[in-house]
């Protein structure tokens, strides 16, 4: 089946996968880092203290999607989305009316826990449950819409900032958020593969069994592999979100680079529908050490870039790694420990990917106070991810004989 006759039979679920990954930019570091300036300025705040106070509330969401992030396998899509799409319109609302310093901790927390977390989960999770022998195009379809939002939302917002203050901004994306909700519970009048029958039709992991969270934390394919997911989180957050400080030491424009980030989707785009391809074809496994080699030369890239030309093609290189990533690491969880308890399984490795997303910001920007700048930092974050590639590929290499060797079909039902 092409991509066009996979989206036009399922184009309302897709749909709502989509859109719930680009409503999470609310959430997301690329976005919330574009008012970096103006919070640090209003605020009084230094690139340290800036920097923990993302990490605390980013901290805090991680916390909470352990048990949050269960709530997947309880309740539908079409019962859960709404609810955290309406609390994200709030969180927004909050950012906007933000009186102190002090406040911005628990406004991080809930955009982060409302956004980044449980709405980008609820998507990835319903993908991966939804949709089996074409669990890899689904995914890369959904987490295009993360794509579309990084392009396009931080070139929108910026451009905007010479009409409106950063706090009118933020009223604009909450109503944006809750005008969200009317159309999801629209698309989703018919919910494919339903809980009663999703039972009976869950995919086996490893061993031909249906792990559960407890017994993923005890094997060695999570341990391994986790510093490979968490090299985007907590390195890929700290680019976006010391951009501003980035753009300074270039010299450049903030507008000037943030017009770039088009570029970085063209990569992203291109490689999410491949690796969505290649993980129904070969499996998520083989390819996921990989998927984030593009990031780790894309680092460096940025390091060396003198030019905004240089910089866009180093962003074309780092779009490439994000578009590997959604397809890649959302079907891995499901393909190795199955999608029984996928919701709680998902919710564990978003907690970690959550935390991951805290240190970056709280460690870059006391690096960047300490004398380390942006430039150096990106080297490291590049070794890192080469490193931890090396770990992973070992990892499911060992994996690959304990998986199963059927695939079961998808159930479409109403």
């Amino acid at each position: 089946m092409s991509y066009v006759q996979f989206i036009y039979q399922n184009i309302r679920w897709l749909s709502v996968g989509f859109l719930l990954c680009l409503t999470s930019s609310y959430g997301q570091t690329y976005f919330i880092s574009i008012f970096a300036g103006e919070i640090r300025t209003e605020f009084g705040l230094s690139h340290t203290a800036w920097g923990w106070i993302y990490s605390a509330g980013t901290m805090a969401s991680a916390a909470l999607m352990v048990w949050a992030g269960t709530l997947t396998d309880r309740f539908r899509v079409r019962v859960l989305a709404p609810i955290i799409l309406t609390l994200l319109a709030v969180a927004c609302l909050a950012m906007a009316a933000a009186p102190t310093a002090l406040s911005l901790v628990f406004v991080i927390f809930a955009l982060r826990f409302t956004g980044q977390g449980m709405t980008f989960h609820i998507s990835m999770v319903g993908m991966a449950r939804w949709f089996q022998a074409t669990r890899g195009r689904a995914l890369s379809i959904a987490s295009l819409g993360l794509a579309v939002g990084n392009a396009v939302l931080p070139l929108i917002f910026v451009s905007l900032m010479f009409y409106f203050s950063w706090r009118q901004l933020w009223l604009i994306a909450a109503v944006l958020s809750i005008f969200l909700v009317p159309l999801i519970i629209s698309l989703l009048r018919e919910e494919r593969t339903p809980q009663s029958i999703s039972k009976s039709s869950t995919a086996v992991g490893m061993n031909g069994i249906h792990w559960t969270r407890g017994a993923m934390l005890k094997h060695w394919l999570f341990w391994m592999c986790l510093p490979l997911l968490l090299g985007p989180p907590i390195w890929g957050t700290s680019m976006f979100f010391q951009q501003v400080s980035y753009v300074d030491l270039k010299g450049w424009d903030l507008f000037d680079f943030v017009a770039l980030f088009p570029l970085m989707t063209l990569g992203s785009v291109t490689f999410n529908f491949l690796s969505g391809m290649a993980v129904d074809k070969w499996g998520a496994g083989r390819i996921l050490p990989l998927m984030l080699i593009p990031f780790g030369i894309g680092f460096i890239m940025l390091a060396l870039s003198t030019t905004l030309t240089m910089a866009s093609f180093s962003l074309i290189v780092v779009g490439i790694g994000m578009g590997s990533q959604g397809p890649v690491a959302g079907a891995f969880w499901a393909e190795s420990y199955g999608t029984k308890n996928i919701g709680a399984i998902k919710a564990t490795a978003a907690a970690f990917m959550v935390f991951g997303s805290a240190i970056g910001p709280g460690v870059s920007g006391a690096l960047i106070d300490k004398g380390v700048d942006m430039q150096d930092q990106l080297v490291g974050y590049g070794i890192y991810i080469f490193a931890s590639a090396v770990l992973a590929y070992f990892a499911t290499q060992r994996a690959q004989a304990l998986l199963p060797t059927t695939t079961q079909i998808d159930i479409v039902s109403t």
